[in-house]
């Protein structure tokens, strides 16, 4: 052990009286910056224990080593990344970017008083819900609409309001667990419903939901598997079938169509993903779908159908538990808006990496690797295939392209840990010894800070 080292570890005051620390202060806060210079001894300290240092590094250095630590340690807890994964609705990530349409509207009504329940025309009071609700109706073609927080809200309301007490009949195949372990027999328990099951895993026909009917029934419920497939030996009747059996019954039929798409995906390869209008056009009561996944905007919960079932739910008392903030509601209106006027796919981030042609990526990596080598960094564009994400359409792969870099000097796991835990935060993979920035998901107003930070990650 290094004792005569040891004992040469500067004080605490002496780092904190050095010019680098003191401008320090004037941007980032004095307790920051003090247990930024605590923490820079101790790994000191810890380092000549265990022999790694033999020399005393000097107080500059030290103080450029606290000072890196306090910016780090003052960023804000939730920011930004920059996503290089090439999912594009990355749960742990954030999901849907929203676009700069929706990111300028909730801007507005966050620093200003609004007209979130005020009718200006009349001069008193108004709802919440007025902002979204015939954008909502004339997108999808339903009846009515109400917003709360997520879909899994939604669906805990439509069961709590219509089904407490009673019984649902829904497919063995269908009894879908989404992220946190959620599952939809305990959302059902909750809210005071019990689960008919019928069928099996992979078969249920229309007579199985017709046999299962009795006094008790309050509701039939699709679920839209959207976080996996059966494929194979499998079966499911039809949503219009369905629909007929319940209307002739005198049932409700409900869906949680999960990711909530309005538009048709086929044209980008995409294939098996219903929309919303499709449901309403099969006449399904009540429908459950999510703003923050397929439709690309804030998260929220939206459901939509007959006037009479949404006039229920909305006096409901859970609603006001589950309603949204201004800062959603204009978010939502804005993405709402971009669908109305056919622009979509111009404005909304999901549908533009969604549509994205090959061509297009190719060019993008082809861009993002030039930059890189005039830096002097070693890439190569290389295909590979991202995912949508978000427990959306799980068995299609989304073919793309990718800057692959070698680690260097570092290898790949210290590559990524550099890159991970930089000031700005960039997100790749590995995959076959090289490390991976699909551009699927890359903005290019962002790859001048990526090759910056490529540059400082291999240095």
């Amino acid at each position: 052990m290094n004792h005569k080292l040891l004992r040469e570890i500067p004080k605490v005051d002496e780092l904190l009286k050095n010019d680098t620390l003191e401008r320090l202060g004037s941007r980032i806060p004095g307790q920051i910056i003090t247990q930024a210079v605590r923490q820079t001894l101790e790994e000191l300290r810890k380092e000549i224990l265990s022999g790694a240092v033999e020399e005393m590094p000097s107080v500059d250095d030290l103080c450029g080593r606290a000072a890196a630590l306090a910016a780090r340690n003052d960023q804000p807890s939730l920011r930004p990344v920059i996503n290089g994964t090439g999912i594009i609705l990355h749960t742990n990530l954030g999901r849907a970017c929203i676009s700069d349409r929706a990111a300028a509207a909730a801007q507005a009504v966050a620093q200003s008083y609004s007209t979130l329940e005020y009718n200006l025309q009349a001069g008193s009071r108004g709802l919440r819900y007025s902002h979204v609700e015939e954008l909502i109706c004339r997108l999808t073609g339903a009846e009515a609409a109400l917003v709360v927080n997520n879909n899994a809200a939604a669906v805990l309301l439509i069961l709590s309001a219509m089904a407490a007490g009673g019984e649902v009949i829904t497919s063995r195949g269908e009894l879908v667990e989404i992220g946190g372990s959620f599952r939809v027999p305990e959302i059902m328990e909750a809210c005071g419903a019990t689960l008919r099951e019928v069928g099996t895993t992979n078969k249920t026909h229309l007579r199985d939901y017709d046999r299962a009917i009795c006094e008790k029934t309050c509701a039939l419920m699709k679920v839209h598997t959207s976080n996996y497939r059966i494929v194979g030996f499998s079966e499911t009747p039809s949503l219009a079938d369905l629909v007929e059996l319940g209307h002739q019954r005198g049932l409700p039929v409900i869906e949680d169509l999960g990711s909530g798409c309005l538009i048709d995906l086929n044209p980008f390869g995409i294939h098996g993903e219903p929309t919303v209008q499709d449901s309403v056009r099969a006449g399904v009561d009540v429908i459950s779908f999510s703003g923050d996944k397929l439709l690309g905007g804030p998260q929220a919960g939206i459901i939509i159908g007959r006037k009479d079932i949404l006039k229920k739910l909305k006096a409901h008392p859970l609603t006001r538990a589950m309603r949204v903030d201004k800062m959603t509601l204009s978010a939502l209106e804005a993405t709402l808006r971009s669908y109305d006027a056919g622009v979509a796919g111009q404005e909304i981030p999901t549908i533009a990496m969604l549509s994205a042609t090959p061509d297009y990526l190719r060019g993008k990596a082809e861009a993002l690797r030039t930059l890189l080598n005039a830096a002097g960094v070693e890439a190569e564009v290389v295909p590979t295939e991202g995912q949508v994400g978000g427990g959306s359409v799980p068995t299609q792969l989304l073919p793309s392209f990718a800057v692959a870099l070698s680690g260097g000097k570092k290898n790949l796991d210290e590559l990524e840990a550099a890159l991970r835990l930089g000031m700005t935060a960039i997100i790749g993979r590995i995959h076959k010894d090289r490390f991976l920035l699909d551009v699927r998901t890359l903005r290019e107003g962002d790859f001048e800070t990526i090759v910056r930070c490529v540059v400082e990650a291999l240095a």
